[in-house]
This record gives structure tokens, C-alpha cells and sequence, in this order.
């Protein structure tokens, strides 16, 4: 295949896994945790967020490594390492940062202690657990949305 073909290929691997992974971000902060919240039976919204969730994290894990590998792919064939020297490219660190994170969180934190954690503090305190998993992801998807915007603004030529 030739390289621009290429290229555009991994573009599109990019955008497609971007758009799957930080959407669902978009649904579990906005509309899956604020509806749990508000459901009477703490049981019952541990057993849905723990179904609606780990489905949904597995998707994220595939959309994740989408993104990563045709991200690392698209900057070596660009050789666009350059870019992290430049503040002007502030979008590509904050991509790459949103990134790491979510593949800790992901393939790190999640198996080693966090869905222990989550059962431990849901069971003693649901609606405080909750809370914290919804500050946790507004502050993930705000990162994420102010990266995807930086990107697309900045691989149009605008200049922040």
C-alpha cells in the first residue's frame, strides 16, 4: 500500500477510535453515572454501573489501542516527534497524555486495584463512591474534549 494511502488509513483508524472511545467517555460521565446516582436501590445501581461499565471498558480498551498505535503510527511516519519540543503543539501532549492515561487506567490501574476499590467503597459508601467516579471522569472527558478540539483546530493550521 503506498504510504499516503497509508497514512490516510491510520488517520481514519485515528479519528474512528477517538470518536467510539471518548464518546462513551461522554455517555458514562453524563448520562450512565448521573442516572445511577439518582436510582433508589444502591444494590441494584452497583450491579448496572458494574455491567454497563465493564462492557463498555472492554470497547475501550480495543478503541484505546486504535488510537495509540495509529497515533504512534501517524507520528513516525510524519516524523512528527519535533512536535513535542514546541508548546505550539500543546494539542499533541495533552492527546498523548489523555492517552497514557486512560491506558493505565484501563490496562494498569483497573485490573491491579481499582475495580477492587470500587467494590469495597460502593458497598460502604455508594452515593459518595459515585460522586468520585463522576469528578473523576468530567475531569477525563474535559481533558479529552479539549484535546480532541486543540487537535482539530491545530491540524487545520490554526495557531493558539
Amino acid at each position: 500500500m503506498e504510504t499516503y494511502q497509508a497514512m490516510i488509513l491510520a488517520r481514519v483508524v485515528h479519528i474512528l477510535g477517538v470518536i467510539i472511545w471518548i464518546g462513551g467517555v461522554a455517555f458514562v460521565t453524563l448520562v450512565l453515572i448521573p442516572a445511577l446516582r439518582r436510582h433508589p436501590d444502591k444494590t441494584l445501581r452497583i450491579t448496572l454501573f458494574e455491567q454497563l461499565e465493564g462492557r463498555f471498558a472492554f470497547i475501550a480498551k480495543i478503541t484505546t489501542l486504535m488510537a495509540g498505535l495509529s497515533g504512534f503510527y501517524l507520528v513516525e511516519m510524519l516524523d512528527a516527534w519535533s512536535r513535542y519540543t514546541s508548546l505550539q503543539f500543546w494539542w499533541m501532549h495533552l492527546m498523548t497524555l489523555v492517552w497514557m492515561i486512560f491506558s493505565l487506567v484501563l490496562f494498569v490501574f483497573e485490573p491491579l486495584f481499582l475495580h477492587r476499590w470500587y467494590h469495597q467503597h460502593a458497598k460502604q459508601d455508594c452515593d459518595g463512591t459515585f460522586r468520585v467516579m463522576q469528578r473523576l471522569h468530567v475531569i477525563l472527558l474535559t481533558l479529552s474534549l479539549i484535546a480532541v478540539a486543540g487537535a482539530m483546530a491545530g491540524a487545520h493550521g490554526f495557531v493558539f
